[in-house]
């Protein structure tokens, strides 16, 4: 045998030696069911392996801290991913002709939603929200523009954090993520009613000002330490305006975002008759619908349980569960109700709005209520999405395609109402700086209820207006719908230059229905 091989042998054994005696050595004893994992030395200290009292409390705090962000992270990154499904939803409820433009739109809607709240939208909302208590203690969003009248204090909109500057802190930037997804999903519901007819142009700016503006200032009065949230220490009603998860911040306001730029828009051509009455336009893949509206119940988990901001907290078994047993309801007393008493058929549309209803009923009461009421408000919300998008068809006359108004402008203002109903007094010990638990007026508590519903009257007027002279400002500048040519032939190609289906065959004059 030749030096050069023995050499090269020796090589492979010593290194086969080291290696082996390093995992011999790190791990002498296996632990398969990790019960002696993490131990004194892995407490960051000083000296390594004999931390002091202090250095052992640091690390429970900084643990707790962790486990915090990490929920938050990750509850935020399903939310995100509830775009996709709203993608799906809005896309198979509407005509294959218009699917690429359906489909951008709710793309879109994240990145430049986005950048708004980049820009503007965070600071204008959380800029004076105060202590990041759950996320690490930072104090720095310390400045809220606020007007004192009457001898009250009426917070207005935070002025610290403009393109996230100065603000540099982790906890910061947790909340960041995940108050920005919970925007953009308010962006994205009036793609569905005013979808078919939208100029892309005008959406992008639409896109851009919700994100700048419209959202953040309400979202400041509630979540921001704003008004809303003050009428408890103010005026002694109840916790103020209480919406843990967003059926007013969220959902109401892209309903009735929805609701006036589909009255601004128009309805599309062929929906209605010249004597009022309204024909069907069918959406092009229900298939596609259904596993949207399943991507958003599972998306929801992230919405509901992730406000806590604290997987500390556990109450989040409570809100996950509350969360699906009113999707539940509301899913089945929709069907039963088309199915029952108006169509004789248990329509599967309605059966996704029914879910979807159930889902945003429960997002603002679904830390403070039991999982029966949950079960009895989503029960209510499959009605009430079905009544209600009869009455904005038939009765309004206005042109919801995909029912985004009755989903979520409806069923979130009774969302809100619900917790001011059924809160019971178990959570929620010092929300909004007042001492003692949320109750509701079945619980004692009458000041909850009319906060409730000042709430739900505010963010009416307030985003009614707002969205009106956003819509109108659009309409008399670059306009807000396509041409009429290009609405019959579908936005695909005059919109976005690609057919949604290409190499299909479509039969585009049949999806819209002559008018009598």
């Amino acid at each position: 045998m030749s030096k050069k091989l023995i050499f090269i042998l020796a090589g492979i054994f010593l290194v086969m030696g080291f290696a082996l005696g390093g995992d011999l050595f790190a791990y002498t004893t296996p632990d398969p069911a990790g019960l002696h994992a993490g131990t004194t030395a892995d407490i960051t200290a000083a000296t390594a392996g004999s931390p002091t009292a202090t250095e052992i409390t640091d690390q429970i705090g900084k643990n707790k801290v962790a486990i915090n962000m990490v929920w938050v992270l990750l509850t935020g990154f399903l939310v995100m991913f509830m775009q996709a499904g709203f993608a799906m939803v809005e896309s198979g409820l509407t005509r294959a002709k218009n699917a690429a433009h359906t489909m951008s739109m709710n793309m879109m809607i994240y990145p430049i939603g986005m950048l708004g709240f980049f820009i503007s939208g965070f600071a204008l909302m959380f800029g004076g929200v105060g202590t990041l208590g759950l996320l690490g203690g930072y104090e720095g969003l310390n400045q809220e523009f606020a007007l004192s009248l009457f001898g009250h204090t009426f917070g207005l909109f935070g002025t610290k954090g403009f393109f996230l500057n100065n603000v540099y802190d982790v906890g910061v930037f947790t909340l960041f993520l995940f108050q920005m997804v919970f925007m953009d999903t308010t962006a994205t519901i009036p793609t569905g009613s005013m979808a078919e007819r939208w100029k892309f142009s005008a959406f992008v700016v639409y896109g851009l000002v919700l994100g700048t503006i419209i959202y953040p200032l309400y979202g400041n009065w509630v979540w921001g330490g704003g008004w809303l949230a003050t009428l408890g220490k103010e005026f002694g009603l109840g916790h103020g305006h209480v919406d843990f998860a967003g059926s007013s911040v969220v959902h109401m306001t892209g309903g009735v975002l929805a609701l006036v730029g589909a009255i601004i828009i128009g309805p599309r051509i062929g929906k209605y008759n010249k004597d009022g009455s309204p024909n069907a336009i069918p959406g092009h893949n229900i298939p596609m619908a259904i596993i949207g509206a399943f991507i958003l119940a599972f998306g929801w988990f992230g919405f509901n349980p992730g406000s806590t901001l604290a997987g500390t907290d556990l109450r989040i078994s409570v809100v996950a569960v509350n969360t699906m047993i009113a999707s539940a309801t509301g899913a089945v007393s929709s069907m039963l109700y088309m199915w029952l008493f108006k169509t004789k058929k248990p329509d599967p549309t309605m059966m996704i709005n029914g879910l979807l209803a159930g889902l945003v009923a429960i997002t603002a009461p679904s830390a403070f209520v039991n999982v029966q009421a949950a079960a009895l408000i989503g029960l209510i919300s499959g009605v009430l999405v079905i009544e209600a998008a009869f009455f904005i068809e038939k009765v309004l006359r206005i042109d919801d395609p995909v029912g985004a108004v009755a989903v979520h402008g409806v069923n979130g203002a009774w969302g809100c109402i619900a917790l001011g109903l059924f809160a019971d007094g178990t959570y929620g010990d010092g929300w909004n700086g007042v001492p003692g638990t949320v109750a509701g007026l079945f619980y004692g508590n009458p000041g909850q209820f009319v906060a409730e519903l000042i709430g739900v009257a505010t963010n009416i007027v307030y985003v009614g207006i707002i969205g009106f002279v956003v819509f109108k400002l659009i309409d008399l500048t670059i306009g807000n719908r396509v041409k009429p040519e290009d609405e019959l032939d579908g936005l695909d190609v005059p919109e976005m230059g690609v057919e949604g289906y290409c190499g299909i065959k479509l039969d585009k004059n049949s999806e819209t229905p002559l008018t009598k």
